[in-house]
């Protein structure tokens, strides 16, 4: 049932609420509906849409599809999607230098490859499933200030503004899971430290309708490309091509990293196009690496940005939300059926993988695709290469770029 705040209050108590309708709630918020429990969802915004022309989190690896096909909602997604079954190692200057082809790991997952599709597809697919459940309210406008556990049970304060000042209710639930955002407010209440860095460069990226496989042949459907002045990953989504590059620091930086002409020049170093490059849409971020000292108290979990954030390279950061939702909502099925093991594992589980892989492989992308040491780029690409020849050595490459090597059971510890 989709509702706004504003216009239909939420009854009083619900069996867990889960805070924010991206693509980590919607994925919890579902699974724990299947399974027969009252689930409130609190978003903030308008269920299911996004900034218009913001183009975010759109690589889905195979442990995250297996979640999906759990669901029910997998099908749908690849309507939408564009399978990417391999993906290269790009040098600037030297050209191709590793090709990785997802089929060697076919023994590993029934999706050997990367769906790319944008995370809203997701959130609006799991939406209009999550509308038909009658034991599901969903409340579009609903600002929730705060979820803190009093007793056997979790106290969320939501109101229908953004506005300070507006008035707040109290709704309870047994649980709560808080997918709200880098900006969390649950996590600023209940004083959690996010500690981390945020790197001194930020981020342009760019979507243009010019297909790239026709100007650069042999070009895979994701590339990252290493440059020690102006390194980038280039990717093909259903709609367009992307291209994501940093830019120092400093807003005259940034406005002139926006300006048409230099992403036009941009774009023609990638490769000369006369026409020029239709740009369909282009916003620059910044990026950071942290990881919250908490991912619950109490009856309250974090999940998703609201417990972790990395940078984009290697397309980990929204998977692994979604890899976090499905362990906190199997983790409170199983406390509600009476064993708390999984959910005493849930924080020590999630943290580890957040801060020991996900963490540690985005930042290492980062680090080889900008190295300037002529030496190191060598030794780097000669490296790629040999993995990439090597079967045994590109298995182990693949399982750990493609999330594989941190898929937990939902019902044990990782071994």
């Amino acid at each position: 049932m989709l509702l706004g705040f504003n216009d239909s209050r939420p009854p009083e108590s619900s069996d867990v609420v889960v805070v924010g309708l991206g693509p980590v709630g919607a994925t919890a918020a579902l699974t724990l509906a299947l399974r027969g429990l009252q689930v409130t969802v609190f978003e903030a915004g308008l269920a299911g849409e996004g900034v218009l022309g913001e183009s975010r989190a759109s690589t889905f690896h195979p442990p995250t599809l297996e979640i999906l096909a759990e669901l029910g909602v997998s099908e749908a997604l690849h309507e939408v999607g564009l399978v990417a079954d391999t993906y290269q190692y790009r040098d600037r200057a030297e050209g191709l230098i590793a090709h990785f082809d997802l089929a060697d790991i076919a023994q590993d997952t029934p999706f050997p490859y990367r769906l790319q599709s944008e995370q809203q597809n997701l959130v609006c697919i799991i939406r209009d499933r999550l509308a038909e459940l009658p034991n599901v309210r969903l409340y579009e406008n609903a600002h929730v200030r705060s979820a803190e556990t009093e007793g056997d049970e979790a106290v969320v304060r939501v109101a229908g503004s953004a506005d300070p000042d507006a008035p707040v209710i109290e709704h309870r639930a047994r649980w709560v899971i808080a997918a709200d955002g880098a900006h969390s407010p649950i996590r600023h209440a209940l004083g959690i430290d996010f500690p981390g860095i945020t790197y001194p460069e930020q981020f342009l990226v760019v979507s243009t309708n010019v297909d790239f496989a026709e100007l650069i042949p042999g070009i895979a459907s994701v590339n990252y490309i290493s440059d020690p002045r102006e390194w980038l990953v280039l990717l093909r989504t259903p709609l367009h091509w992307r291209a994501l590059f940093p830019i120092s620091s400093g807003e005259q930086d940034a406005a002139e990293a926006l300006d048409p002409e230099e992403i036009q020049r941009r774009l023609q170093a990638i490769a000369p196009h006369p026409e020029g490059y239709d740009i369909v849409h282009s916003r620059i971020y910044r990026v950071h690496q942290r990881v919250a000292e908490r991912f619950r108290v109490g009856r309250v979990l974090l999940a998703g940005d609201a417990a972790h954030l990395n940078n984009p390279l290697g397309g980990m950061g929204m998977n692994s939300g979604i890899h976090d939702a499905a362990m906190a909502a199997e983790a409170i099925l199983a406390a509600e059926a009476g064993d708390t093991a999984l959910l005493d594992a849930y924080e020590k589980t999630r943290k580890s993988v957040a801060h020991d892989y996900v963490r540690v492989v985005t930042h290492e992308n980062r680090d080889m695709l900008r190295e300037e040491d002529p030496a190191e780029r060598r030794r780097q690409n000669d490296h790629m290469r040999r993995t990439a020849a090597d079967p045994e050595l590109a298995r182990a490459h693949l399982l750990r770029s493609s999330m594989l090597a941190s898929r937990v059971s939902r019902d044990t510890q990782p071994a």
